[in-house]
């Protein structure tokens, strides 16, 4: 015996047959001391050098995990091991009485996920609180259930805590139908999110469609963006009778500062100032300055961001009810379906949903608690810091180190978690591994988890469909689990899966094209597409004016062949 790590021969009992006795790799023994019992698990099994003993099957190396305390008719299990074992401690297969004292729900706070490998019989427990407040992720390659396991833990969390609030970013558009009555589907069609809610470099990523921004015309925007808010402020102000008028440039806002204001004032700012140069050649960069904040403005992809860009309004209230559910009315999960969006504007989009739920939990020192999930997280927080968009790296890393601390709570799901950032893994004190094949991905997982928690990895490539291993704080122990079966409704299906699956025995006709096209149109238009399940609450509708194309504003070439662009 050497700490946690002890040298054991495994005896098998009288009545057990030959084919009762599976002491293999990932099983859990009992090691009866003097006043415990003590679990630990199999993590080498060999039967050389046996003792000269009938009654010993196996020699086994085992880790100390916990041990069971107190009288026969109330025991209870704890972590850690207080009464370490001596030699000639009798050490036997774990009862399924056992397990269930180890596995059993320590309070209301658990939801039931699904059973054991070890023992089917045996209830697998969450404790939600361990879970939430030090957050979670869930890892697994395509195709082995990660997405319904997804859809079990939120449903199972909803049912137990209807008050909490989960923002689900959908990458792939499949959990629209998952949650029912309780969720909010929002899409570019029903979103609102107005342009002034972005901040500097957030803004600056959408007007240069994901590419580095030019300095000239970068400089030219920090001085005019906290100009054009002052304006703003100034003619709110001027609306209240005896109020004096204030100078834009003494009010104090920075490029950054959440008010809003309108886009003719930026404009008319960068004209003033274009009308003040002689030097022709100069005025080129503010024309294309200009050109570029038009040609987003008009392009009917931004809608949902720039709709009512020269009316003004602080809908800053509004958009974060709307956004984080407050108050819930009955639905107290949002689920953003990201498919829909330009992509050159998605990890825009993703760092403003991002920043803002946190800084709202930081300003409302906590009171209303949100959990933020994040789907295909390696493709907005990567470990390559010049892959990616870095203020959206940054918003999911403030979430993950400083969140609970003010009620955002984070919950990460990944097919690739050697590629999402290893300080924001790290954060996630539980982890629910499923079948990973690659190698990069299992070494990670390996860094992440305990030694005793590692040596259940070398099932990882192996593991079947909707089959875990769950490791960290909100399970009793490293254990190896099956999810339960999700029931129909509640499964993860994309739109175009589901819209295909009538039509797939009977062919596709020119109404089913028809009906693409229209659908293939109409993302890229004002119209919104009617009869679409997935909107649960749809703006009125809007009247907008067709994009013209501006010469006089010398309009830049490359800002009309975004879809030749390849996501970042």
């Amino acid at each position: 015996m050497r700490g946690s790590l002890a040298r054991v021969g495994l005896l098998a009992k009288n009545q057990m047959g030959v084919s009762e006795v599976r002491a293999t790799v990932g099983r859990f023994v009992s090691i009866r001391c003097a006043n415990s019992t003590i679990v630990a698990m199999i993590t080498e099994v060999s039967c050389e050098n046996l003792p000269a003993s009938d009654n010993y099957i196996a020699i086994a190396s085992v880790d100390l995990l916990g041990e069971i305390l107190g009288i026969a008719d109330r025991p209870k299990f704890q972590r850690g091991v207080t009464n370490y074992p001596t030699i000639g401690d009798t050490v036997e297969l774990i009862s399924n009485q056992e397990l269930r004292t180890v596995y059993a729900p320590s309070g209301s706070d658990q939801i039931n996920v699904g059973t054991l490998q070890q023992d089917p019989s045996v209830i697998a427990y969450v404790d939600i609180e361990e879970m939430l407040s030090k957050h979670f992720a869930v890892l697994g390659s395509t195709g082995v259930g990660k997405s319904s396991g997804v859809s079990l833990l939120l449903n199972e969390i909803l049912r137990s805590r209807p008050n909490l609030r989960v923002f689900l970013l959908d990458v792939h558009n499949e959990y629209g139908r998952c949650f029912g009555d309780r969720s909010l589907v929002l899409n570019p069609r029903n979103l609102k999110l107005p342009f002034w809610l972005f901040n500097f470099e957030e803004i600056v990523d959408v007007l240069f469609a994901g590419r580095p921004g030019v300095p000239e015309e970068l400089d030219i925007l920090a001085e005019v963006v906290p100009m054009a808010k002052g304006i703003y402020t100034q003619y709110q102000n001027a609306d209240r009778v005896g109020l004096k008028r204030i100078d834009p440039k003494t009010i104090g806002y920075t490029a950054d500062t959440p008010v809003p204001y309108r886009l003719v004032d930026l404009i008319s700012l960068i004209d003033e100032r274009m009308g003040k140069l002689e030097n022709r050649s100069s005025r080129i960069i503010y024309h294309k300055l200009i050109s570029r904040i038009e040609t987003v403005r008009n392009d009917p992809r931004y809608a949902f961001m720039f709709d009512n860009a020269n009316v003004g309004g602080d809908t800053m209230a509004e958009v974060i009810s709307h956004l984080f559910r407050l108050p819930a009315n009955g639905r107290p999960m949002t689920i953003m379906q990201l498919a829909g969006f330009p992509a050159e504007v998605v990890d825009s989009v993703v760092s403003v949903l991002c920043r803002m739920a946190f800084d709202f939990g930081l300003w409302s020192d906590g009171v209303s608690p949100l959990l933020f999930v994040c789907e295909e997280a390696h493709r907005y927080a990567s470990a390559d810091r010049n892959i990616g968009f870095g203020p959206t790296r940054k918003a999911v890393s403030r979430i993950a180190k400083e969140g609970r601390k003010y009620g955002v709570y984070l919950g990460l799901v990944t097919q690739r978690p050697a590629e999402l950032d290893a300080t924001i893994i790290s954060q996630c004190n539980t982890l629910f591994a499923m079948r990973l094949a690659n190698d990069r991905d299992q070494a990670l997982l390996r860094s992440a988890v305990s030694d005793a928690a590692a040596n259940l990895l070398s099932f990882v490539p192996s593991l079947g469909t909707r089959e875990v291993l769950a490791f960290g704080e909100g399970v009793a122990l490293p254990t190896r689990l099956r999810f339960k079966e999700v029931p129909v409704h509640q499964l993860p299906r994309s739109e175009a899966t589901i819209s295909t699956v009538p039509s797939a025995s009977s062919g596709h006709d020119m109404h089913f094209v028809s009906a693409v096209l229209e659908r293939w149109r109409g993302a890229t238009s004002h119209r919104d597409v009617p009869n679409d399940p997935t909107i649960n609450e749809r703006p009125a509708a809007r009247t907008v004016e067709a994009p013209m194309l501006q010469p006089s504003l010398g309009l830049d070439p490359d800002r009309f062949s975004l879809l030749k662009k390849p996501l970042r």
